[in-house]
């Protein structure tokens, strides 16, 4: 079994950035040989690593610290005024977790949330390849939130479950539901999974204070950032 101090890491080279502008940036990986269990897994999110599929990644750019690490205190976390509306708008749907796994039904929904919402990106054009190696391999405790609408699968969150809180990997929803605020929805409902497990954190990957697509983030107060390799409450984020 590997751990901290037996793990090598690789950098790919500088490529474009895909947050910020004529920017180049540079990807640190844990080596995809490396046997990586929740307890690794769950140290190495606490050092700012991300999971895609079977990858294991944080930036590692030389001049640039943009990229931040956040997470949310579970225990000081409450919800403001447009998170409770949010809340209580969607009181009418039901929620299932289920372990994380290929299904068309899945895959549906992720290739209309893909072609409607980020036909511009490099996730574009969407395959059944690409969702399952991004969201089902690798996994070594994930599973998948199922928001639904009656019978209606509306949105689909993909969540890791760690020693010390939730990763909130990815969320989809279905186009035509921009109204329900389904990502925010994902996330308010992970905080709650998180205090029914008595974990502390819910980990929400990385935000940039320039990139408008990542703003959503800092609207869930208090969050904290990694920085200088101290996790910090971002007061003036």
């Amino acid at each position: 079994m590997s751990s901290l101090k037996t793990l090598v890491f690789f950098a790919t080279p500088p490529h474009e950035c895909s947050y910020l502008e004529d920017r180049e940036a540079t990807t640190m990986f844990v080596d995809p040989r490396a046997n990586v269990d929740k307890r690794l897994y769950s140290q190495l999110t606490a050092l700012g690593f991300r999971r895609s599929g079977s990858h294991y990644y944080r930036p590692h750019c030389e001049h640039c610290n943009a990229c931040v690490p956040v997470r949310l205190n579970v225990r000081d976390f409450s919800q403001n005024r447009s998170q409770r509306r949010v809340w209580k708008r969607n009181d009418d749907l039901n929620f299932n977790l289920v372990p994380a796994r290929f299904s068309e039904r899945y895959y549906s929904l992720y290739a209309r949330y893909i072609e409607e919402r980020h036909s511009d990106g490099d996730m574009y054009p969407p395959s059944r390849e690409q969702f399952a190696s991004f969201l089902v391999e690798g996994a070594t405790e994930s599973v998948f939130l199922e928001m639904l609408k009656g019978d209606e699968l509306i949105g689909l969150g993909v969540i890791d479950i760690l020693d010390d809180g939730l990763s909130a990997i990815y969320t989809v929803f279905a186009p035509g539901e921009d109204s329900r605020s389904l990502g925010t929805l994902a996330v308010l409902w992970q905080v709650e999974e998180a205090r029914r497990r008595n974990l502390p954190h819910v980990y929400l990957g990385y935000w940039i204070r320039n990139c408008r697509k990542m703003s959503y983030k800092t609207r869930f107060r208090p969050i904290e950032g990694l920085i200088d390799g101290r996790w910090q409450t971002l007061a003036d984020a």
